[in-house]
């Protein structure tokens, strides 16, 4: 990490961020963004519900750690599993993420597709889920590599549902039910 990029963590861990916006550090910059949709909120909710608690920890607010990057993204939803992180603190390291969930708003589109998609394949998070609905679609990405076809980091297999079909989580042991989804309006 450059001293550039240092200066730039120090500073937005030291942001106050107003109520209802939402603040993250991608690739060096900082990034803000207006308080979710209640459709995203409902999607968020449903995948919550049904991760089992008993094996996982499913937090919704939670930075997660890229330090190489520069990058403290906060995922709609981190999936760690219990006993992999150990004592407190704002970031969770990527090596201990299972499971990152971003729902994709009309301002996000470009981030949540190009750059998380990288962003969470160099970091090695075995299983990245992009919710679409804007589109009504699941995109499922899982084997990460740090080079794939176009020679950035990307994820080795893509799977694409629409809203109402079953995504199959294998890694948690979960299908998930997307019957509840709903598009923006």
């Amino acid at each position: 990490m450059t001293a550039i990029d240092e200066r730039m963590t120090r500073f937005f861990e030291d942001l106050e961020v107003p109520e209802g916006c939402k603040a993250e550090l991608i690739r060096g910059e900082i990034v803000m963004m207006a308080g979710p949709d209640m459709a995203h909120n409902l999607i968020v909710e449903s995948i919550v519900d049904q991760v089992p608690r008993i094996r996982w920890h499913r937090l919704q607010t939670q930075d997660v750690a890229f330090p190489a990057d520069a990058s403290e993204p906060q995922p709609d939803l981190v999936v760690i599993e219990r006993g992999a992180v150990k004592g407190p603190g704002r970031l969770v390291p990527a090596p201990a993420v299972t499971l990152v969930v971003e729902v994709v708003s009309k301002t996000s589109v470009l981030r949540d597709y190009r750059t998380k998609r990288e962003l969470y394949a160099e970091g090695a998070v075995p299983v990245y889920l992009i919710v679409d609905p804007i589109k009504g679609l699941c995109v499922l990405l899982t084997e990460p590599t740090p080079a794939g076809a176009s020679g950035l980091p990307d994820y080795v297999a893509e799977r694409t549902t629409k809203f109402g079909e079953p995504v199959p989580l294998d890694l948690l042991g979960v299908v998930l039910d997307t019957s509840e989804f709903r598009t923006y309006s």
